[in-house]
């Protein structure tokens, strides 16, 4: 399929007459008169073979010398359409040029194609694709580098509509003006916050991936919130109190992959940038203390040492006393004068 050899004429005689052992071809037995007819025939069938393939070769120069033009033409087409500048210089796109802060500063839009423009430019693009493939193929390779050109071509258009519909992306606000933090998760990524008072600290357990990369992520503790930066993408939390930054750290589990964060508190709060001075203790307040710790302490009734006595453990149970039991005394036989011959022997039992 595709071979420019089967459109020869006497192509089946000729390979039926040069290859004697093949039995079938293009499946298609070979019979004995068909070779036969072939062996007879082999010198002219030979004469048009070899005609066929010189004008074959020149058709396929004449192809190549067509597809370079083709993709000569092409090339100058498109320099054409992208314009030359002052001097012949060629100059890039001032859209392109602008920084990515500008762009993220005032939120630019792409410019948008016009509605009718739009449909227009895309009806023209599916008549000219559905003529390229209406179009016979010639099985050659210049053929076949042309369709991949054009495939590629759309596939540029195809980006640069896209690019020209997509919007630019606002970034991600994480602190407003008045320099209030906001809670911001946008890894998605669980997490606890605990207060240990004991230890008067803050611990923040954030369950990061476990195979990641701890070169991917990034702490930054600040006195009233926390931020951490997962593969680029932030995390922050607003802390209830005020931490010590130089004195946290940051550790990670070997086997959960969990960063664990604990940020020690401030003793004394700093307002205005001078120090909260103790304040004056009232009446009040002085007194509500001493209720205070009167509550908290612990009051135990006293109890006349005199008084107090131990219950008997002994006798709570009364038992019965054990008598032992009396053996009824047997009766001594007494023999009777009648026996003469009677004989009381101490080792026979008696009679009962």
């Amino acid at each position: 399929m595709g071979n420019p050899c089967a459109d020869f004429d006497g192509y089946r005689q000729f390979v039926a007459a040069t290859l004697q052992q093949l039995k079938w071809l293009d499946g298609k037995e070979i019979e004995r008169s068909e070779r036969i007819q072939a062996l007879q025939n082999f010198p002219v069938v030979e004469r048009q073979i070899r005609e066929q393939e010189n004008a074959y070769c020149l058709r396929r120069a004449q192809d190549k010398e067509e597809a370079q033009r083709k993709l000569q033409e092409e090339h100058e087409n498109e320099e054409e359409e992208s314009g030359p500048g002052f001097g012949g210089r060629r100059y890039a796109d001032v859209g392109d040029a602008l920084p990515s802060s500008v762009e993220s500063k005032d939120h630019l839009q792409a410019p948008e194609v016009p509605h009718g423009d739009y449909n227009k430019k895309k009806a023209d693009d599916s008549e000219d694709d559905l003529e390229f493939w209406n179009k016979p193929s010639l099985f050659t390779p210049e053929s076949r580098l042309e369709t991949l050109r054009h495939i590629e071509k759309q596939r540029k258009e195809q980006e640069k509509l896209s690019e020209k519909k997509k919007k630019v992306k606002p970034p991600r606000t994480l602190i407003t003006e008045d320099g209030k933090a906001l809670n911001v998760n946008e890894p998605k990524l669980d997490f606890s916050l605990k207060d240990d008072e004991k230890r008067n600290q803050i611990i923040l357990d954030l369950a990061v991936y476990r195979y990641m990369d701890t070169s991917l992520i990034a702490v930054d503790v600040q006195p009233t919130y926390v931020r951490v930066m997962v593969k680029g993408k932030p995390f922050q939390l607003a802390l209830p109190a005020e931490v010590k930054p130089d004195s946290s750290s940051a550790k990670r589990s070997q086997t959960t992959g969990h960063l664990l964060i604990c940020m020690p508190k401030v003793d004394e709060v700093i307002t205005g940038g001078r120090r909260a001075s103790q304040s004056v203790k009232s009446p009040s307040d002085s007194r509500r203390e001493q209720t205070n710790k009167r509550s908290k302490q612990i009051e135990k009734l006293e109890v006349d040492p005199s008084k107090h006595s131990f219950p008997d453990v002994a006798n709570i149970v009364q038992e019965k006393k054990h008598t032992p039991r009396r053996v009824r005394s047997e009766p001594k036989i007494i023999p009777s004068e009648e026996d003469a011959y009677f004989e009381d022997n101490p080792e026979v039992p008696p009679l009962i």
